[in-house]
């Protein structure tokens, strides 16, 4: 048994699992640009995709090479969730064997397995309608059960409560922990730090809106609120002075993706 454990401890430290960890780092990263473009098309008032993974699926499939760089995504994708799976199996870098980080790890590398699935179904022609009339409507089909809006509602406190610790992770500087710091130095240390930090505070306020309209619409029994990231984004830009903060944040989205760059580069894995 302690055998067949430190394997596979090795395996999920092995240069395999590290290039796949960076990868899978790295499309994370390009996905995020293209949001935060998305997004700030949105503030600017043109028609757009919507401004989340699959809205960004469907923008890169409008371009020539689209087909290409989805198949290169959709790999990216699965590499990604097989480092966050391997990470909630076996430990997570910097963080140890510590039960919260291994859940978290657990529920990202569920997420991205799933994103993984919707890139290849997009890419063989499938998975087109919106993934926020989607979310709508799992939200009414759930919410039709007797206790479904509280499950609703519970999803929805879940997305506020992991978009707040993002934004504390940010302020707190806490994913320098995922980095390796001792190879970053003088001006290049400066810049990813800041990078990190405000980007992550974007994408924690993001998330954390994006759980408020899940809990509005159990609350209000109004499927239609549910809308995710893109209904976030758009809600932001609905209100006064709501382009310019959506501005703001879709600024912050991109900086988050560039980060990403910068996080497969120098990821503890």
């Amino acid at each position: 048994m302690v055998r067949v454990t430190t394997s596979a401890r090795e395996a999920s430290d092995s240069p395999a699992m590290a290039a796949a960890a960076r990868f899978g780092l790295a499309a994370r990263a390009f996905v995020y640009l293209v949001i935060g473009w998305l997004a700030i098309q949105i503030a600017l008032g043109h028609r757009t995709q919507q401004a989340n993974q699959k809205g960004a699926l469907a923008e890169v499939a409008g371009h020539s090479y689209g087909t290409v760089l989805l198949w290169i995504l959709g790999l990216g994708f699965a590499c990604y969730a097989l480092w966050r799976l391997s990470e909630a199996a076996f430990g997570v870098a910097g963080e140890g064997r510590k039960a919260g980080p291994r859940v978290q790890s657990l529920v990202r590398g569920i997420i991205y397995a799933a994103l993984c699935v919707t890139t290849f179904v997009f890419i063989a022609g499938g998975a087109r309608r919106g993934q926020a009339q989607q979310q709508q409507t799992a939200t009414a089909k759930v919410m039709k059960h007797g206790y479904g809006r509280w499950l609703v509602g519970l999803v929805g406190i879940i997305v506020v409560v992991v978009g707040v610790m993002m934004i504390v992770e940010g302020v707190t500087k806490k994913f320098e922990k995922q980095l390796r710091m001792n190879e970053l130095h003088g001006t290049v240390r400066k810049v990813v730090v800041r990078l990190g930090v405000v980007g992550t505070i974007a994408r924690g306020i993001v998330f954390a809106i994006a759980g408020a309209l899940v809990v509005d619409a159990a609350v209000t029994y109004d499927a239609t609120k549910s809308t995710g990231l893109d209904g976030a984004l758009r809600t932001l830009a609905n209100q006064a002075y709501g382009p310019w903060l959506l501005g703001l944040l879709a600024v912050g989205l991109i900086v988050f993706g560039i980060y990403g760059f910068a996080a497969a580069r120098w990821a503890k894995t």
